[in-house]
């Protein structure tokens, strides 16, 4: 789960900073967002994905 998690981030931030170049450069937003959850889920250890992850069957 923790690999699919990582690879969701990665995609998302990857895809974010494509859309900023070459859209908006307000979709960096969207980088921001998932850079903050993924330092609150260090703190927490609760994350949104990993909860629609869990939601659409996916097993730890």
């Amino acid at each position: 789960m923790d690999r699919i998690l990582r690879g969701i981030a990665g995609f998302f931030i990857l895809v974010s900073l494509l859309l900023a170049h070459f859209v908006n450069p307000l979709w960096l937003w969207f980088t921001a967002f998932v850079g903050l959850n993924l330092l609150q889920s260090a703190f927490t250890n609760w994350c949104p994905m990993m909860w629609i992850l869990k939601k659409l069957g996916f097993n730890q």
